[in-house]
């Protein structure tokens, strides 16, 4: 852990990782292990055997992209960017993508119809998210297209991912087990897990990890943070 994050988080970080523990939630297994994107976006994945004939899906962009710009990038990969909110719209289409980085002005659900995305407290923000986090609504919520990843492969034409990552601030749990039941195959999954919204328990994540272990997926890396985690597919 860095020594220069403060001793106050990193206490706070041990204590979460000593809970997840307890829980029976750990790391599974070693994977060689990089570092794509910077800052707030930086997410760790394994990208040994990615290739320009690779897929990736990024589903939440909001307005930092330098993950998907970074993994084309190093592997030459397709990287297929998803976010259905406004804000991450406007933002992302003033931008200039490069060949091989598309963006889809849609997102992910456990169907093919609507979600509708409370919006976040602060204007600047683009945390739009499908669960209620606060008691108090600020604004109405924005209705926004959501499609099954079934369909969306069908629509871009995949049969295999080479990874899929979500951070869809609290809708991964109404995804997870839409994804188990896919025929689309996911060799690697990367997820933001949001319990630490006050009305998403941690037991939700407990239980979506324990389902991705039962079909294959195993956990070769935990955060600092301990909300973002990479599976393998074994």
């Amino acid at each position: 852990m860095d020594d220069r994050v403060p001793l106050v988080r990193r206490l706070k970080q041990r204590f979460r990782r000593g809970r997840l523990e307890r829980l029976g939630v750990r790391e599974r297994c070693d994977r060689p292990r990089t570092v794509l994107g910077s800052g707030s976006g930086a997410w760790t994945a394994c990208i040994d055997g990615l290739d320009e004939s690779s897929v990736v899906y990024s589903f939440g962009a909001g307005t930092d992209v330098s993950f998907d710009l970074d993994v084309h990038r190093r592997t030459g990969a397709q990287v297929h960017i998803f976010d259905p909110t406004p804000r991450s719209i406007e933002w992302i289409r003033s931008m200039d993508l490069p060949p091989g980085v598309e963006f889809h002005d849609y997102g992910i659900g456990a169907w093919d119809g609507t979600v509708d995305f409370h919006p976040p407290r602060r204007d600047t923000s683009s945390h739009f998210s499908p669960v209620r986090r606060y008691r108090h609504a600020s604004a109405p919520p924005v209705s926004a297209p959501v499609f099954r990843l079934v369909t969306i492969a069908q629509r871009l034409g995949h049969e295999r991912i080479g990874i899929l990552k979500m951070d869809i601030e609290g809708g991964e749990y109404d995804v997870i087990p839409d994804l188990l039941a896919c025929p689309v195959r996911v060799d690697q999954l990367l997820v933001e897990f949001h319990h630490a919204y006050s009305t998403i328990s941690i037991s939700r994540t407990v239980e979506s990890i324990a389902a991705l272990e039962s079909i294959g997926f195993q956990c070769f890396h935990i955060s600092d943070r301990t909300y973002e985690f990479a599976f393998m597919r074994v």
